[in-house]
């Protein structure tokens, strides 16, 4: 469904941000991308979708090359930026200005999500709070009904109930069809929600795996002490919370923050484990 390869994008001359950069995305999955602050995910999103170009390489979405901007394309992606710019009109006017660009619009879900948000119906969008817009432009962009939907750290700004709504309002929006992108910094949002983990550090991608590749490869643990089988651990209160290698094929919970900090620190103890399951 998206096929990048050999992205090449820099701001500045000699300081790239991706370098031979390649990544494939499936429908029916829902991708966290994760990486540290500067690592390039908004960039990487921003290029996905077209609103900025890179220097080299290819990216085409659905068959289509991003670049052409044509809208047979545009009309199946919808980007939901972490910067909001909404202007002071009513949410009706809003809707007639702006759903007319997204042929499978659904008005009557868009406004399902807004009662399940709790969004106020009578107060115009530059009246709104911090947390009513970013969930406002959830709703919007959810009831769009894109093929793609990219969405750059949607859960900025919300509470810890709307940020449970919105975890249950994104596993209902998924179907086979579509592909759900999300790039955050706050790790603990995206658990039991996404299904693929992508992790972005030295202008490449260090790990591309499904929620179920890493449980098969990997054991999430607390241990109180540090044995030869640690691919990494971090001190806990008690103990240590470790990966190793699932030897013996045991269930754990993916602690997807722990996965994170050792891809980063440790990242070929990790890879190396998806590449030998690969070969057995």
């Amino acid at each position: 469904m998206i096929a990048i390869q050999n992205l090449n994008f820099s701001y500045k001359k000699n300081k790239p941000i991706f370098r031979n950069l390649n990544l494939h995305l499936h429908a029916g999955h829902i991708y966290g991308l994760l990486g540290k602050n500067g690592a390039g995910k908004s960039t990487l999103l921003k290029n996905m979708v077209g609103l900025i170009y890179s220097d080299s390489g290819a990216i085409r979405i659905l068959g289509e090359d991003v670049k052409q901007r044509n809208p047979s394309l545009l009309r199946e992606i919808c980007f939901i930026q972490e910067e909001l710019y909404l202007p002071n009109v009513s949410v009706e006017d809003f809707i007639k200005a702006t759903a007319c660009f997204y042929p499978n619009f659904d008005k009557e879900y868009f406004y399902e999500l807004f009662r399940e948000f709790h969004i106020p119906t009578n107060q115009k969008l530059g009246g709104m709070s911090y947390g009513q817009k970013k969930k406002f432009v959830i709703a919007f962009g959810l009831a769009t009904n894109t093929k793609i939907v990219v969405m750059d750290e949607p859960t900025n700004g919300l509470d810890i109930p709307s940020k449970a709504q919105f975890r249950k309002i994104l596993a209902g929006a998924m179907h086979a069809d579509r592909v759900f992108i999300i790039s955050t910094h706050q790790v603990r949002d995206l658990e039991n929600l996404i299904d693929a983990v992508i992790v972005l550090d030295q202008h490449q991608i260090v790990l591309n795996e499904s929620i179920e590749s890493i449980s098969n490869c990997l054991h999430f643990k607390r241990v109180l002490d540090l044995t030869p089988d640690i691919l990494y651990a971090e001190k806990g209160i008690g103990g240590y919370n470790a990966i190793s290698s699932n030897v013996d094929y045991e269930d754990s919970r993916v602690d997807l923050e722990l996965l994170f900090n050792a891809t980063i620190e440790k990242g070929e103890n990790i890879t190396k484990q998806f590449i030998k399951a690969r070969h057995e």
